[in-house]
């Protein structure tokens, strides 16, 4: 029988192919099973378009089965077939697909259910090459084929690049079986694996679970035999061959909405993405148009232990007409929903030769942008109609949020600014800007804020006091990236965003109250000279406060960074850069330490040192900032004391 060279450009082009279009060796049986699938659509088409009788739906399936003694591997249908000149044309030209050609052949014309005959039917197989990746794990591969309607059956031939034969054959019905002889394990490629039914169950599962047709493969079942009425003896057991399916065939979010309850939704939810709680919140899409598809999309209840880690790939499930294409598709998700799970169904992504990843097109980012939009819907009206569970929503994924709106200098924030929320002091719990805007007092221009450790010490602060005495309300910043995300959002509603620790607050004054702090700091210049001076660089300026009431001192911040700002940089690994604030020390004329500084001052004691680095000290550990000398600080209080 004469040996025939493939129709291709060279015998290269199959060397590619075999070795270099596919990343993962397993993905063989994903292509074989998806080209077994479209030759029972074809039939099944057929059936519908020109009445064939004898023909149900239920009849189809595609069968596994394995030798090991052989090492084959077979993959059998009974769809539409082959003849001899199919097997030629679909076989022997490689990046030719009989399947394309089926599609194409429909178009224009009438489905069998009104339509457009193309769309009536949804072939998975375009390019012509994924039964090529059969040779990645055979060193021989043979299909056996009968076309529909034919009397003769033929048996296709090849071990690879050296070409194949074609000849008669024998064969019960229309089908195709495809033969695999798996190759022998090397040093460090195992093929083995692909002889072992757990191992064909779990790529089943992974990769062609929603194909519509049971995939069925005969396993092992030991079974107890039957007693005879009063045997008492030890139980026997017999193995027997039992036929499983390993497919779920029917994708759940193919299903109704009325089909599917909220247990088997959260159930898919923890089988198919390993968790064992429920999801806090399930959203199903389904879109027709210039790109269609479904998706299933899940919150969360909690976050994974690596979630905010580099080691965490973001990313949904891709699937193409139920066939998964990609385990985890970055693109369909932005980084501030990182954190949703879930899956996309489309039949028109533009894939690549291997069917492994996606060409970024116009589909995929029209259906990307989609999701983004509906994924922000939900979590809006999730904020509006069940108020505590966004807040346990937020508690888990706000601060991903909040980096969203910092990320690539607050390309996002007005999509995430109405999403975002921050303790209060008006209420002691999470509100949104919305609300706290919609509250401010009369005359307030700011939305005021202050960022620390906790809500319980920013509430202490001292910087807050003149706020609190006017009522306004005060945000609380606790997270490291609050202040850098308020930053980068400006305002809102056309409100500016002002820290408590600002050099100005912005607080409108009286006349009279002008007039007296500015005599008091023009009497008071000298003292606050020295105590600059006696400070020896360390803060910027020494003045008066305008806001503190009971305590004696405060740091305010000048221009540029806050001090919190500061102390987020400082802990990162290059250390900020050394970014450093502007720190200016505030004293509070009104408090008995005051009257101790001016009568140091005029005796021209040198107490007056001691007691200006004390109180900077002071106002380093309200601020939350390390002491720069703890010793002398120590020296120094007990050097008072005594």
């Amino acid at each position: 029988m004469a040996r025939k060279q493939f129709k291709a450009e060279s015998k290269r082009l199959l060397d590619l192919m075999i070795n270099s279009i596919y990343t993962h060796k397993e993905i063989f049986l994903r292509e074989i099973i998806s080209n077994a699938s479209d030759a029972i659509d074809k039939l099944y088409y057929k059936s519908l378009a020109e009445n064939v009788t004898g023909v149900s739906k239920e009849d189809f399936s595609i069968w596994i089965s394995v030798d090991k003694g052989s090492r084959t591997l077979s993959i059998t249908d009974n769809g539409i077939g082959m003849n001899k000149e199919e097997l030629e044309s679909n076989l022997g030209t490689i990046a030719r697909s009989g399947s394309l050609d089926f599609k194409d052949s429909l178009a224009g014309g009438a489905g069998p259910e009104g339509g457009a005959a193309g769309d009536a039917i949804d072939i998975i197989g375009q390019f012509g090459v994924g039964f090529y990746s059969a040779f990645m794990v055979s060193s021989k591969v043979r299909v056996v084929s009968k076309a529909f309607g034919d009397e003769q059956a033929w048996e296709w031939e090849s071990a690879g690049t050296e070409g194949y034969t074609v000849k008669e054959a024998e064969r019960n019905g229309a089908g195709t079986e495809i033969i695999l002889t798996i190759k022998e394990d090397g040093e460090d490629e195992k093929f083995s694996e692909f002889l072992e039914p757990y191992r064909l169950r779990e790529l089943v599962k992974r990769y062609s679970d929603y194909i519509r047709y049971p995939i069925m493969m005969n396993v092992e079942r030991s079974r107890p035999k039957p007693k005879a009425e009063g045997d008492d003896g030890p139980t026997e057991y017999e193995t027997r061959m039992e036929a499983e399916t390993l497919n779920s065939m029917t994708p759940i979010w193919k299903k109704g909405r009325g089909q599917v309850t909220d247990e088997e939704y959260n159930e898919f939810y923890k089988g198919k993405f390993n968790d064992y709680e429920n999801p806090m919140k399930v959203i199903y899409t389904s879109v027709e148009g210039a790109a269609s598809y479904d998706a299933l999309l899940y919150v969360p209840a909690r976050a994974p232990y690596n979630y905010y880690t580099r080691e965490y790939e973001k990313g949904l499930q891709l699937y193409s007409s139920g066939v998964m294409i990609m385990e985890k598709c970055a693109d369909l998700l932005p980084d501030y929903f990182s954190f949703v799970k879930g899956l996309v169904d489309s039949q028109d992504l533009s894939l690549n030769i291997s069917r492994e990843t996606l060409q970024h097109d116009r589909q995929l980012k029209a259906i990307a942008a989609r999701l983004e939009t509906k994924i922000k819907s939900e979590l809006s009206a999730m904020l509006k109609n069940d108020r505590e569970k966004y807040e346990e929503f937020f508690k888990v994924f706000g601060l991903q949020l909040k980096f969203g709106i910092y990320d690539r200098f607050g390309a996002q924030k007005e999509a995430l600014q109405d999403l975002i929320m921050f303790r209060s002091s008006a209420e002691k719990a999470l509100v949104t800007l919305e609300e706290y805007v919609s509250r401010m007092a009369e005359g307030q221009k700011f939305i005021y804020y202050a960022a620390g450790d906790t809500a319980e010490k920013l509430d202490r602060q001292p910087q807050t006091e003149v706020l609190k005495d006017k009522g306004y309300e005060i945000l609380y910043l606790t997270d490291d990236v609050d202040e850098f995300a308020l930053r980068v959002l400006g305002g809102y509603k056309e409100k500016e965003f002002k820290s408590v620790s600002e050099a100005d607050l912005g607080l409108e004054e009286t006349e009279e109250e002008k007039q007296a702090a500015l005599e008091k700091a023009e009497s008071s210049k000298d003292l606050l000279a020295a105590v600059k001076e006696a400070l020896g660089g360390k803060v910027a300026e020494a003045r008066l406060s305008k806001r503190l009431r009971s305590h004696p001192v405060c740091l305010a911040s000048g221009e540029g960074i806050s001090l919190e700002m500061e102390k987020v940089l400082a802990a990162m690994p290059d250390d900020g850069g050394g970014v450093k604030a502007e720190r200016i020390l505030e004293i509070n004329a009104g408090h008995p330490v005051f009257a101790a500084l001016e009568r140091a001052f005029e005796a021209g004691d040198e107490t007056l040192g001691v007691y200006a680095e004390l109180l900077y000290d002071q106002a380093l550990l309200i601020e939350g900032l390390p002491v720069e000398d703890p010793v002398r600080f120590s020296n120094a209080i007990c050097g008072l004391m005594k």
